[in-house]
């Protein structure tokens, strides 16, 4: 079973990595950015995304390798809201299943 303060962790860094993208956005929304400028704008919370699920990689658990692969397919389909929301989903399920 989950505790709380796990599923709250992921929440939040959740929350985080979405404030991050608007909040870019908004704090320059009546500025001209240059490419460099949008392009890192826009790189920045697929960098914290991947800081999230990196620990996988190195864990050797089948259902965290199996739920980082569910996460890396649904960013290469997906925004990064319902990716975020994908990987949550599939590593919580896939931990319930196996253990």
């Amino acid at each position: 079973m989950t505790d709380v303060t796990t599923v709250l962790t992921i929440l939040l860094m959740a929350l985080v990595t979405y404030a991050t993208r608007i909040g870019g956005y908004v704090a320059l929304r009546n500025r001209s950015l240059s490419p460099r400028a949008r392009a890192m704008l826009e790189a920045t919370p697929g960098c914290v995304l991947i800081s999230v699920i990196a620990p996988f990689f190195v864990t050797g658990e089948p259902a965290g390798l199996m739920a980082l692969a569910v996460t890396l397919l649904a960013a290469t389909r997906l925004p990064l809201l319902p990716t975020v929301l994908v990987g949550v989903g599939a590593a919580a399920l896939l931990r319930a299943v196996m253990g």
